[in-house]
């Protein structure tokens, strides 16, 4: 047996051979997670190419090979006995990075898939480089061959590949571009393996259970901990209790470990990773003879600093209102990027270097930042290097809120100017984008900056976000809206293009009263309102796009005094910007799916005619030929941008990316996806997947006296479903406690919800849930399939799982999602409950899915 280091690129380039995955193997497993996890470390890698920093590559992993029984000495092949996760990724994501470049790159395109994906020489499976286990293949052979036709429900590998065909395109984002190319060579020569070789009488099944039986893994804490108290042989136990012991007390362990990232940033290190602290703060004691004081004085400063951090994530703990009241926003903001920023700001205050006032400016300028991005709908994957830089490259000439703004006033920090902002409040979708309660907060602080003389208790009103023009628009609306359309738009063009824009959105804890009455209903009850921004809707006489536009300008205006502009001269490119994101949502369109030109537009707050002129005009953007128009066609003017590919026709295309087509000639309606769904395809996959109201925190949050939440969600279940609906919905319900389950009630947005809950009621994160059901709010009730929020959930990781899921919900009589919205929250109405034949079937899945998650850590 041999084992050494090497790359991937020396592993596999070179004369022809193989690397077979043998049946005994799993399938291809990686989940977005893992993958999502190696982008970052990729990127990392791109970054130190791009400095040309002396670093260590990453550390990908082991690979354990042994000779095929088919080897042959002109074409040596190799059984892949650990690792095919990780080189089959890596293909992956070298045919995807091949695929990307083909049409502006062609040469480079073949060099990749000639040196590291296929045998030019050889034909059927062994012009395959890596050679996936039998059920894996068929998808992964049409990958590399480029074809593409090989996809279902439940294909692994068909995911990672479309997952790096979305991030290429991201990372071709004008804010933060990356050369694809550069991309490539962190791949191939800064991810290295340790590749253990057998020889043909090696136990390798015995290596493969030395390599993975891994205990419990020491947190960073505890090596860097450790590593500290053993170079303080008589200083140890003093410098425990006065320092350490009161630090371990103050802060979690989690807590501790960033703070200890925090300091290694806050003196100077820009490029260090959480993952790597220890190594890196080893690395700089080492550099120089390490005394005993030198630990002392480490740990003394990390005990100061510990006092700054408890402020930034215990705002209550600051005595400056100012200051207090902004770290308040930001802690709400979940705005963890921005701590190397905000200790290096109380730390200058703690030193004299500037005072409270000073303070609070500042950080009034990392609060604008970050507001004014979302609306904007800058992304936010830049934000951790953003600050993580700011304590190395903070100007020392000028004050430092000055400083700071400077900063992130650069052109590659991307802080939208006021005309942007002024734009967006009127057109960008701000309802979809962002995180629930960065809506609340934005909508919020522009509530207060109305001064009333007895404003709200923002901390004990249960406000949530309520559209005044409606998500479901009945017909008195759609009329109302139809005198305001322009350019051919049809009234329900006009809802979608405005619904979720900041100028119809308001806060209320009357949203099931609001609900979907018309307007003149919704006057009266707006009118009552505490809230002024309320009170001001309720003084207009009609609400269409008119009435819409003239608030986004209102509130625009509030909104530049509230948020500080960034510093002037820096040029702006916000409309490639938003060109970039229909180029990344339409790479991120799951197999089986379309999306319409007026979807495109309302997700992205443009035109449908602008969209359709940018992707006629724009060669190269991804899976363009699925947007289709209103009605499922492919549109009269389609033609493919750049060179068409050799036979192709548009219609074969769509039918091998999986689009049916009804006898009309139309596309399958149910595989469109509408701007909400597009909006999920690119969500935060950290973001809680059950919209604003969190799960009733017991099984029903009421005081005596009052409606309950289950009360609340039947009287507006009752309101808009027959009672053959409502009595099936609550045998369903009573059939899912009979099954260990409970019902968790929503706290309550446009209506309220109820969640089919499993386990331990109350307690965060303890539980799981595979259906959602919500009244209907003119439209009948319906039960959302939660695939997204599941995709995050053991052991629902595992996509085949979620297909089975699919298709055992799709034997309910009159349910047909399709295999294209397996990564959504797809719905069908409550109404079909009232089959007797469905809510048994229903309830046999319910108990398969209870079965799964009990089994789960016995699989």
């Amino acid at each position: 047996m041999q084992a050494k280091e090497t790359l991937f690129a020396d592993l596999v380039q070179g004369r022809a051979q193989q690397f077979q995955v043998p049946l005994y193997q799993r399938t291809y497993s990686w989940t977005e997670k893992q993958l999502a996890q190696l982008w970052s470390d990729i990127l990392d890698q791109v970054d130190l190419l791009e400095t040309r920093e002396k670093a260590s590559a990453h550390f990908l992993g082991s690979v354990v090979l042994a000779p095929s029984p088919q080897n042959e000495a002109t074409f040596p092949r190799w059984l892949v006995v650990d690792g095919q996760q990780r080189l089959t990724t890596i293909s992956l994501a070298l045919a995807a990075i091949r695929d990307h470049l083909a049409q502006s790159r062609p040469d480079e395109a073949e060099r990749i898939d000639e040196e590291y994906l296929i045998n030019k020489r050889k034909n059927e499976n062994d012009r395959f480089r890596l050679l996936p286990t039998q059920a894996d293949r068929p998808h992964y052979a049409a990958h590399i061959r480029g074809t593409h036709e090989w996809q279902a429900a439940g294909d692994n590998v068909s995911v990672a590949y479309r997952f790096f065909r979305r991030k290429l395109v991201e990372a071709e984002d004008p804010v933060d571009p990356q050369d694809v190319l550069r991309i490539e060579q962190a791949i191939t020569s800064r991810l290295t393996l340790v590749a253990v070789t057998a020889e043909a009488g090696d136990n390798v099944h015995r290596i493969f259970e030395s390599l993975n039986n891994t205990g419990l893994k020491l947190s960073q804490a505890d090596l860097l901990r450790n590593y500290l108290f053993m170079r303080l042989p008589t200083r140890g136990e003093l410098v425990y209790e006065t320092y350490w012991l009161p630090l371990q007390a103050s802060l979690s362990n989690k807590e501790l470990e960033q703070l200890m990232w925090l300091q290694l940033v806050l003196d100077g290190d820009d490029r260090v990773r959480r993952q790597d602290l220890y190594a890196a703060q080893q690395h700089r004691f080492e550099q120089t003879e390490v005394r005993e004081a030198d630990i002392e004085a480490y740990v003394k400063e990390l005990h100061r600093r510990s006092m700054h951090f408890r402020r930034v994530v215990r705002p209550d703990e600051e005595g400056d209102p100012a200051v207090r009241a902004h770290l308040r926003r930001l802690d709400a903001w979940e705005a963890a990027a921005t701590y190397p920023a905000l200790m290096l700001l109380l730390d200058r205050r703690e030193r004299g270097e500037t005072d409270s006032a000073e303070t609070a400016r500042a950080l009034s300028y990392i609060e604008s930042f970050l507001v004014r991005r979302t609306v904007c709908r800058v992304p936010p994957n830049n934000l951790n290097r953003i600050f993580q830089s700011v304590p190395a490259q903070l100007p020392l000439d000028v004050p430092v809120a000055d400083g700071l703004r400077q900063l992130l006033s650069a052109s590659n920090r991307y802080w939208p100017d006021d005309d942007e902002l002024r734009e967006k409040f009127r057109t960008a979708p701000f309802y979809l984008y962002g995180r629930p309660e960065q809506r609340k907060l934005v909508l919020q602080r522009l509530e207060e900056s109305y001064d009333h003389p007895e404003p709200v208790d923002f901390a004990a009103a249960k406000l949530s976000i309520e559209h005044v023009l409606p998500q479901s628009a009945g017909d008195d609306w759609l009329q109302v809206l139809a005198e305001d359309a322009i350019d051919g738009e049809t009234p329900q063009d006009v809802h979608a293009r405005l619904q979720h824009t900041l100028g119809n959105l308001t806060l209320t804890a009357q949203n099931s009263e609001l609900s979907n009455h018309p307007f003149d209903r919704k006057q009266d009850l707006l009118h009552s309102s505490h809230l002024e921004m309320n009170r001001r809707i309720a003084a207009t006489d009609r609400w269409g796009a008119r009435e819409i536009g003239a608030r986004a300008d209102e509130l625009a205006e509030r909104a530049l005094a509230l948020w500080p502009s960034p510093l002037r001269g820096v040029g702006r490119a916000e409309r490639s910007r938003d060109w970039q994101l229909v180029h990344q949502v339409l790479a991120a369109l799951p197999h089986g799916t379309w999306t319409s030109y007026g979807d495109l537009a309302a997700y992205i707050g443009s035109g449908a005619q602008a969209v359709g002129n940018h992707l006629a005009q724009t060669a190269g953007v991804v899976q363009a030929y699925r947007v289709l128009n209103a009605e499922g066609r492919i549109a009269d003017g389609f033609r493919w941008a750049g060179p068409q590919p050799e036979g192709e026709d548009v219609r074969a295309r769509l039918n091998a990316d999986g689009i049916h087509f009804t006898q009309t000639g139309a596309a399958d309606p149910a595989q469109r996806l509408t701007s909400s769904d597009l909006a999920l395809l690119l969500a935060d996959p950290d973001q809680e997947q059950s919209s604003e109201g969190a799960v009733a925190a017991g099984r029903d949050g009421a005081e005596p006296e009052e409606e309950t939440r289950a009360e609340r969600f039947f009287r507006q279940l009752a309101a808009d479903d027959t009672p053959e609906t409502v009595g099936a919905v609550r045998t369903l319900l009573a059939r899912w406690e009979e099954l260990g389950g409970w019902v968790g009630y929503g706290a309550g947005q446009v209506t309220t919800s109820a969640f089919l809950m499993l386990g331990a009621a109350g307690l965060p994160g303890a539980g799981i849930w595979p259906l959602v059901l919500y009244p209907g709010g003119g439209r009948g009730g319906s039960a959302e399939v939660v695939f997204q929020y599941l995709a995050t959930r053991e052991p629902f990781t595992d996509r085949p799982l979620r297909a089975e899921l699919l298709g055992r919900v799709n034997g309910l009589d009159g349910v047909d999602i399709p295999e294209g919205k397996l990564d959504l929250r797809p719905n069908f109405r409550l109404a079909l409950l009232e089959k007797d034949g469905n809510r048994d079937a229903l309830a046999e899945t319910l108990t398969w899915f209870r079965d799964r998650w009990i089994g789960r850590d016995m699989s």
